[in-house]
């Protein structure tokens, strides 16, 4: 595709492309302005999604709102044109996190390239809070996720041995005390979805939960909370969930949205690779947990994401907002 081609139907199939992105509760962050003078996408937060309570700081906002980033420069470059990123533009509003002009592509080989065989995982990659398969991850594999989140400049380490037992109680304590938390709980609530015709096109709806676990807590967050769903069953998850942790350098808004790059380079090269993947991000919404989550030995890195990785379902398409609820366009 040349950028002259670049019509309001290719426009709205890059950013229908970018949505499949996940985010916090499935909430969905962001707005996407096309402006065809300068043939560049601006990427708003949309704070009207905030979650005061669980992401105070919105840094899981911006991350949700990065892995959408990754995903535009994905569809970009399988189309055959060359996305030019800029991280908070200077001279931008608050909102704004981000722009991608779209170039000509100038010459194959070039490191953008390397995005495009990722393309066909963006409409395979669901969420899948189902039982895994004691599978392990080959070695030659995980050398793969880590480059991916190299390439977004963040680091991926899977966990063992007392930190990743760590990891798993900090999970669990963390989810308990979100459901003693009358706040907590209902934001929680407000991104729950019972799967009716009608319901909104957001958040995460019951049949996205996945069984209970038989004889305790599950390496995934329970969305179900304290009310029941019927017909929900239980099953045997796998005995040592592979649990990886995304980190950065620093901690502020540019980090979170390379964070969010880097976890949907993963994601979709995880599914690349027939693995199925969830989150365990309820340590990471208490700011006395988060700090724990760091590698006992080095005791450096900002923990961002908490992923768990296995072979297993894939897991079912949740709802996307309609593109045009998300995106304007400009001459």
């Amino acid at each position: 595709m040349s950028v002259s081609a670049l019509d309001t139907v290719a426009v709205a199939g890059l950013v229908r492309d970018a949505t499949a992105a996940p985010s916090m509760h499935n909430a969905q962050p962001w707005r996407f302005h096309f402006v065809r003078s300068s043939r560049t996408f601006r990427l708003y937060a949309d704070l009207a999604r905030a979650m005061p309570y669980a992401d105070p700081t919105t840094r899981g906002l911006h991350i949700g709102c990065g892995a959408a980033l990754l995903n535009l420069r994905v569809a970009a470059v399988h189309a055959g044109l060359l996305p030019v990123t800029t991280l908070l533009p200077a001279a931008g509003p608050p909102d704004l996190v981000a722009t991608v002009r779209i170039d000509e592509s100038a010459s194959s080989g070039t490191p953008a390239d390397e995005l495009a065989p990722l393309y066909p995982a963006i409409r395979d990659r669901h969420t899948s809070r189902c039982p895994f398969t004691n599978r392990r991850i080959p070695d030659e594999v995980r050398r793969a996720l880590g480059e991916a989140a190299r390439r977004e400049d963040a680091v991926l380490t899977f966990l063992a041995g007392a930190h990743l037992q760590t990891v798993l109680d900090l999970v669990r304590d963390a989810e308990g005390y979100v459901h003693m938390d009358a706040d907590r709980e209902a934001e929680l609530e407000r991104w729950t979805r019972r799967a009716t015709a009608g319901s909104p096109p957001d958040g995460v709806p019951d049949y996205a939960f996945g069984p209970l676990k038989r004889g305790g807590s599950a390496p995934a967050r329970d969305f179900a909370g304290r009310v029941p769903v019927k017909g929900r069953g239980r099953a045997d998850f796998e005995e040592t969930p592979q649990i990886a942790l995304l980190s950065t350098a620093a901690d502020e808004p540019a980090d979170w949205l390379r964070a969010g790059q880097a976890l949907e380079r993963v994601l979709l090269t995880a599914t690349r690779h027939g693995l199925s993947s969830s989150f365990a991000t309820q340590p990471l919404e208490w700011p006395e947990f988060r700090w724990v989550l760091r590698d006992p030995l080095s005791g450096t890195g900002e923990a961002q994401m908490v992923m768990r990785l296995g072979y297993g379902p894939a897991g079912s398409p949740t709802p996307r907002r309609p593109v045009p609820d998300v995106l304007t366009i400009e001459d």
